[in-house]
């Protein structure tokens, strides 16, 4: 397996039952979505950037930041997920394709160059991160042909809404690898993910409170510790 073709395609839409439009609401003077492609330049592997938004109307705004950021977008079914990113990775082409979502503006962009060297590495099917790391930055990648399977064989509801649920649930067809970071970064009980108001009001307050742009995951989890005993 070699690096090329590497795909990043974040899930993005202005619907969320619970923090409607929240991929637009500032964190400091950034949008999540720009939080999350600001990070991203700090990659050290070559990648392509995607947007996988849906084709309602109400995503029209997801395509116009693309346009104006320079992203690729890529419309698609808004329920059936795993479609969007089947069809979004034929297209572009991609032989790997690391999954991000639009919930989650920290992520660890050096566990995530680890996790696609250990990918690539172990020829693996799928590999993830979440296991140890802060809930929300981590990352997983996995091959077309283990997201062409996905997308042929599952064909269950829980299946079509999240991409990878049918590669966990098939440990025997798929070869998986999870990336063990360093010691200090294993706080699986920090929540850096973005569902609620309480959620953005954490974030909020993270950014405001350091004086890093792009603030590591040391900082992230003392400044976590630190709301908490705030509020």
């Amino acid at each position: 397996m070699t690096e090329s073709k590497i795909g990043i395609i974040v899930q993005a839409r202005m619907g969320s039952t619970r923090l409607p439009g929240k991929i637009f609401k500032k964190i400091g003077n950034k949008s999540l979505l720009e939080h999350i492609f600001y990070r991203l330049k700090f990659l050290k592997h070559s990648v392509l950037n995607v947007i996988a938004t849906s084709d309602l109307h109400g995503d029209d705004r997801v395509q116009e930041f693309c346009k104006k950021n320079n992203i690729e977008c890529f419309r698609g079914s808004e329920s059936n997920v795993l479609e969007r990113y089947y069809l979004c990775a034929k297209k572009y082409g991609f032989k790997n394709i690391i999954r991000l979502t639009g919930d989650n503006p920290f992520v660890d962009i050096e566990e995530l160059d680890n996790l696609i060297d250990l990918h690539i590495k172990t020829n693996s099917d799928y590999s993830n991160s979440f296991e140890n790391l802060p809930v929300g930055i981590g990352a997983e990648i996995f091959t077309l042909e283990s997201l062409e399977k996905s997308y042929y064989e599952g064909k269950d509801p829980h299946h079509l809404e999240h991409v990878n649920e049918y590669m966990l649930e098939n440990p025997q067809i798929f070869k998986s690898t999870i990336l063990i970071p360093p010691q200090e970064k294993n706080r699986h009980d920090i929540r850096l993910t973005i569902d609620n108001e309480e959620d953005h009001k954490k974030a909020c307050f993270i950014v405001d409170n350091s004086e890093n742009e792009y603030i590591n995951t040391k900082e992230l989890v003392q400044l976590v510790i630190q709301y908490e005993k705030y509020i």
